[in-house]
């Protein structure tokens, strides 16, 4: 599923998004949601906007479907367009899709929190699949191809990385599992002896999972330093970065984790944000 900005249009987004679906062999479902009229705005005025705004909403959805086929011609592509928040829309249809698409605005985090059009956090944040967020700016990826994921002790890592695996295989691409560790307290300990232990929980974590996909090359790699610009700088020519979210509980950023959300606004490549296992339609 691909949500669609009639006012700006993701290219990059799309493009990734058809790829995604013919790898897939699945539909891709073009989403858009028309915004509720301003308060300021009544009678006459209120219909003749409301109208526009559709207007221009399926306009989008029949370029975006025009450019999906061109892309991918044997991908069926379907178009849904509502009214509504975008972000609520798109998190109530997640519930049937096995993965959401966004493209980027990058906003800055002010700017997300007064924008009413703002869905990468909330929805990455609330949605019941993963959420793919492609940013528009052009970068080079590496040969061979790969992906970064990021691993600690949660569950929410496991389930990062049973979906970086699984998206390696479709793509012939490798997996570099990225373990963080950052200095918490001042203080005089061994550095060298914490590093050793985060080898061996980073190989403990992936040793089963690996198993299932042993066509899927899988390297290790603890970095020090803060999460988020370890794991940004490791994933620079990347596929994409896939991090696993928070639990249940809490606001929006909260929920979603300090790491997938500053990586929203950091990482070069496409971040995949993957709910819990314990989340409700998962």
């Amino acid at each position: 599923m691909l949500g669609i900005d009639a006012m700006e249009p993701a290219d990059a987004a799309l493009a990734w998004a058809a790829d995604e679906a013919a790898r897939r062999g699945v539909r891709l479902h073009l989403v858009h949601a028309v915004l509720p009229v301003t308060h300021h705005v009544r009678g006459v005025e209120e219909t003749a906007h409301h109208k526009a705004l559709r207007q221009l909403g399926d306009e989008a959805l029949d370029k975006a479907a025009a450019r999906s086929h061109e892309r991918q011609p044997g991908v069926e592509v379907t178009t849904f367009i509502t009214d509504g928040n975008p972000a609520q829309v798109l998190v109530r249809r997640s519930a049937h899709a096995r993965l959401v698409v966004l493209g980027s605005r990058r906003l800055g985090r002010l700017g997300e929190m007064l924008s009413a059009a703002s869905t990468t956090v909330p929805v990455s944040a609330h949605a019941a699949c993963p959420v793919a967020v492609v940013p528009e700016a052009g970068r080079t990826e590496e040969e061979p191809p790969y992906l970064v994921v990021g691993v600690d002790a949660s569950r929410s890592a496991d389930a990062a990385l049973d979906h970086a695996l699984e998206a390696a295989a479709s793509q012939g691409a490798s997996v570099r599992a990225v373990w963080v560790w950052q200095r918490r307290l001042p203080g005089f300990f061994d550095e060298d002896a914490a590093i050793e232990a985060c080898h061996r929980q980073l190989h403990e974590a992936t040793a089963a999972r690996s198993s299932a996909y042993r066509d899927v090359p899988l390297s290790h790699a603890v970095l020090r330093g803060h999460p988020v610009e370890a794991l940004a700088e490791a994933s620079e020519h990347a596929l994409a970065v896939v991090v696993g979210r928070r639990g249940r509980e809490g606001f929006t950023g909260m929920r979603l984790g300090s790491v997938p959300h500053g990586l929203l606004h950091r990482a070069a490549c496409p971040v995949i944000t993957v709910p819990p296992p314990t989340d409700e339609g998962i």
